[in-house]
């Protein structure tokens, strides 16, 4: 028995364009709402998590549709193209949008401009605005208007090295800021329309995440799903990937271009989307691969009768404390990683006095380079142990990451990130196999929406919780905080009796399997 990893990558096409357009929206999205619209970081937040708490009530209920939907293309592929198609044109209609409300703040749209800085002075100079340390001031009390508009973004130390004035990021920037927002309140038509073509994306990404992930599952045999979900995440890393260099190309993330148009970055987005889709289609047979899967699954002994889609079976008690046992665990590690991922930059600047993206890509890049071995040493030893061993990395780096402060070795920290990144990929790999380990084929699309509910529920609760704690108890909380979570998986992890791939013997010729 063999992976066949081109069919993988292929049917990995859908989580490319997913990952693609979730790393641009990321990146993006907040930029927009903040710095062209004028809003709060409380509200720009709160429209930020809109598609957490979408996908926690959408995702279970679409990939239950789709567990009912027969047509000759499949149950997954009409979701996946109607979704991408809906999601990747209204995303180019939101840089419209965009350019619209760029246009409004046109007066003070150009970095560095001495006559936007002089608008900026002669609107909010003698209005109270907030510093990021939420003091408020008054622009005419601070600055005349000669020292105001002499304001540069960047300016020079007596060595002749470049640095980011702190009076541009202090008083231009939050002021710049409430003149946007003045001029949205003038005219509130272009957020109104930003944001229900927002809607209309997220809504439209949540309508197919679920069954392109139950995809996999679909076409893949049990005992080989954890490597071809490897696979998949490798993909979606690639898709993620091309858009951060696509976003170094445009310098997305430069102050220079806070107020810059994304209509060329957006039209590329949703060209990749498109592209991949199309790969997708022309490429994958998902009623011939599927088909496929059920008549492997018999021949070696896996099912005892090809499963139709409309066949379904229920848990036995034990299943069923299995299946919540592993879904309190996905909760559980994600309360801990993602408060990390979510809390670090701030962590880093305020208790390391380190740069944070050395740290975060290290994590990153072990991750991707784990992927694959995490997925085959689960295939040797099984998918319950390897998780373990991953929690136990993983709890082990965060709780050593505690003890660092900004005195501490820059490589050791970077060790800790590693090997977190090493520990996330191994529990992330076998994770989802092992939810729709316990399902019948009928059943695969649901049990993915479960998966996706468990770690999008954590994924909304966690930066609340441990901000909370961290500006309640002190920044070195998040350590803590996350090593506990992340414990605590192991204890759930460790009441999981089901889940695992069955060990298939090889039996002459049937051990050979033909990759197409």
């Amino acid at each position: 028995m063999k992976l066949n990893y081109k069919r993988t990558i292929l049917v990995g096409f859908a989580f490319f364009l997913i990952s693609a357009f979730w790393q641009a929206y990321d990146a993006t999205i907040p930029v927009i709402l903040t710095n062209k619209f004028g809003m709060s970081q409380t509200w720009s937040g709160v429209i930020m998590a809109l598609d957490n708490i979408l996908a926690v009530f959408m995702l279970p209920v679409f990939g239950a549709l789709s567990d009912k939907r027969e047509t000759k293309y499949g149950k997954r592929t009409p979701f996946i193209v109607r979704g991408t198609i809906v999601a990747a044109l209204a995303f180019l209609c939101l840089s419209f949008v965009d350019l619209a409300q760029l246009n409004n703040i046109a007066q003070v749209a150009v970095i560095d401009d001495p006559a936007a800085l002089e608008v900026i002075y002669d609107t909010q100079g003698d209005k109270e605005l907030l510093t990021p340390e939420g003091d408020k001031f008054v622009l005419e009390d601070t600055f005349t208007k000669e020292d105001f508009t002499a304001i540069r973004m960047k300016t020079t130390d007596a060595a002749g090295k470049e640095f980011t004035d702190p009076n541009y990021t202090n008083y231009v920037s939050p002021a710049r800021q409430a003149y946007a927002w003045e001029k949205t309140a003038e005219n509130f038509i272009p957020l109104v329309l930003f944001v229900l073509l927002l809607l209309v994306v997220l809504v439209s990404m949540a309508t197919f995440r679920s069954p392109a992930v139950a995809l996999m599952p679909d076409v893949t045999v049990k005992p080989l799903r954890s490597k071809a979900n490897a696979v998949i995440n490798l993909m979606g890393t690639a898709g993620g990937i091309l858009v951060l260099v696509l976003g170094m190309v445009f310098s997305t993330s430069a102050v220079r271009n806070a107020l810059m148009s994304y209509t060329v970055f957006y039209s590329i987005i949703a060209a990749i989307m498109l592209g991949a889709l199309a790969i997708f289609l022309l490429t994958v047979r998902e009623t011939k691969w599927a088909a496929q899967m059920r008549d492997d699954s018999v021949k070696y002994g896996i099912e005892e009768a090809a499963e139709e889609g409309g066949e379904k079976r229920s848990l036995t008690a034990g299943e069923k404390k299995s299946l919540i046992c592993i879904l309190l665990s996905i909760a559980l590690w994600y309360f801990g990683y993602n408060a990390v991922t979510s809390k670090y930059a701030v962590y880093a600047g305020n208790i390391l006095d380190k740069d944070y993206n050395t740290t975060m890509l290290l994590a990153q890049a072990a991750a991707i380079i784990s992927y694959l071995p995490a997925g085959m040493v689960a295939s040797k030893i099984g998918r319950k142990k390897t998780i373990l061993a991953g929690i136990v990395m993983l709890t082990a780096a965060f709780g050593a990451a505690a003890f660092m402060r900004a005195e501490s070795p820059t490589l050791l920290m970077n060790i800790f990130f590693a090997l977190a990144g090493i520990a996330w990929a191994t529990i992330n790999v076998n994770s989802f196999p092992m939810v729709v380990e316990m399902c019948s084929g009928a059943d695969i699309g649901k049990y993915t929406g479960f998966y996706y509910t468990a770690s999008m529920t954590a994924q909304i609760i966690t930066p609340m919780l441990s901000g909370f704690l961290m500006d309640n108890a002190g920044m070195t909380v998040l350590f803590p905080y996350a090593a506990i979570f992340v414990a605590l998986a192991f204890v759930t992890m460790s009441l999981v009796k089901h889940g695992d791939a069955k060990i298939i013997a090889k039996k002459g010729l049937e051990a050979l399997d033909v990759e197409d």
